[in-house]
């Protein structure tokens, strides 16, 4: 069994050590759970200036019967600090005097949410700063906080304030335990924000697409959707079929054996939803494998193998995918923290994931018309049965690499996407969120 030190210093001989040594002991992160409160506690909610977006968080909080503080007091579980009127950077003031008392006092697992307005949007130079010093303040309390505690920034462009709440229900939940230092983009809405009438079943209704979902994370992925109300296609290779019928069987769903770099993958897709479930909402690119080597030991077939399946795979099935997916449908694409910050021996990998990323961006924008949101997840140590196999030293540095000191789970990245899924949260597209606990490396 593979050595684990968070479970080490949690308890016996590990803690005393970590204690006397001053050692980082990982917390427990909270988790959703069906029927869970959106968050344990109060929340404090201030801003500078007019505070439009406040004042929705507000009325979000009641509605959810989350007690609502206006100041400080002994402890609040969460603080949300509206910042979308900052004129210059002495306006910055407004957000530490807000939220350097509140940390003394903030609750373990605790968030802090600041929002404000895009930059490019910024009418001065002395705006734009203030605005993009929003970030660097953020980032920097996100390595500051205790107790399994993140710290997230929500840019709201103006007139998308009513798109907003999705967004800060997922960063004040369970759902985004190991989402930290990330800045999520609101925009205009692609198509009609549509509330569920049952937040603990925000998919009800939807069918959903999922390649990779045999295993790991794309099991976890099938589970979560399936969770939310959503009816799942599980899609993986013929060699994966025992597996993949069991998370299918497990879930309520369908299982479809398919290589995604067949040529007609995408249409074997398409047709295999409609003929079962009418159609599909939903497709989730999870699908992906690594052929690690030096760049310059790594041969043509290494390379080649790893861009098909992770990259070229999608856009191929996007030609047939796009086309047949119900409008206001939703796309997510699984990239990588790789391709973000690059990794040694994977430079293909790297080169796959980063091009996730731009087709993404790319892709939200040529599909608006049809209603349809693109996003990303780019995950970091993310604790697989992969993952148990890395070298000793690798895997521990990986695992405490971060403002969290632990490893995420699969569940994580799961949660992250089933957000993205959401018909609530149709202001949020082009956007990669990095599920990485606030991963040093390519902070």
């Amino acid at each position: 069994m593979a050595f684990d030190y968070g479970k080490f210093v949690s308890g016996g001989l590990g803690k005393q050590l970590a204690t006397t040594l001053g050692l980082p002991r990982p917390t427990t992160l909270r988790r959703h759970t069906a029927g869970a409160k959106l968050i344990n506690g109060a929340v404090l909610v201030g801003g500078h200036g007019d505070t439009p977006v406040a004042d929705r968080v507000k009325t979000l909080l009641a509605d959810a019967g989350v007690q609502v503080a206006t100041q400080a007091s002994t402890s609040v579980a969460g603080v949300v600090v509206d910042m979308t009127s900052v004129e210059s950077p002495a306006d910055l003031e407004t957000l530490r005097a807000i939220v350097a008392p509140a940390l003394k006092t903030l609750a373990p697992t605790g968030r802090i949410i600041v929002i404000g307005r895009p930059v490019e949007d910024a009418a001065t130079v002395a705006q734009a700063a203030a605005r993009r010093a929003l970030e660097g303040i953020v980032r920097s309390i996100g390595k500051e906080m205790r107790g399994g505690g993140t710290a997230n920034t929500v840019l709201v462009a103006e007139g998308a304030d009513d798109a907003v709440d999705a967004t800060v229900r997922f960063l004040l939940s369970g759902r985004s335990a190991y989402v930290s230092g990330q800045v999520v983009t609101v925009g205009k809405p692609v198509g009609s924000v549509e509330a569920p009438t049952d937040w603990d079943k925000p998919l009800a209704g939807k069918v959903a697409v999922v390649t990779g979902a045999a295993r790991g994370i794309g099991a976890s992925i099938a589970d979560v959707l399936a969770r939310d109300g959503a009816t799942v296609v599980c899609v993986d290779i013929p060699a994966a079929g025992g597996p993949l019928a069991e998370v299918a069987n497990r879930i309520g769903g369908s299982a479809l054996q398919v290589d995604v770099t067949a040529e007609d993958a995408g249409a074997k897709i398409a047709e295999h939803a409609r003929a079962r479930h009418g159609g599909f909402d939903i497709v989730v690119h999870n699908a992906g494998i690594t052929r690690d080597k030096l760049l310059a030991n790594m041969d043509a077939d290494r390379w080649a193998s790893v861009l098909d399946v992770n990259l070229s795979s999608i856009l191929a099935m996007n030609e047939t995918l796009i086309p047949a997916i119900n409008d206001g449908g939703h796309v997510v694409n699984v990239a990588s923290i790789a391709g973000i910050a690059g990794n040694r021996g994977q430079t293909n990998y790297g080169a796959s994931k980063a091009g996730v990323i731009g087709m993404t961006s790319a892709l939200a924008e040529e599909v608006r018309a049809k209603g349809v949101t693109v996003n990303a997840v780019a995950p970091g140590f993310i604790e697989t049965e992969m993952t148990d196999k890395v070298p000793f030293a690798t895997r521990e540095a990986g695992r405490l690499m971060n403002s969290l000191n632990q490893g995420g789970k699969p569940v994580d990245v799961a949660e992250t996407i089933g957000w993205f899924s959401w018909d609530a949260n149709r202001g949020v597209t082009g956007n990669t969120v990095r599920v990485c606990g606030q991963m040093l490396l390519g902070a």
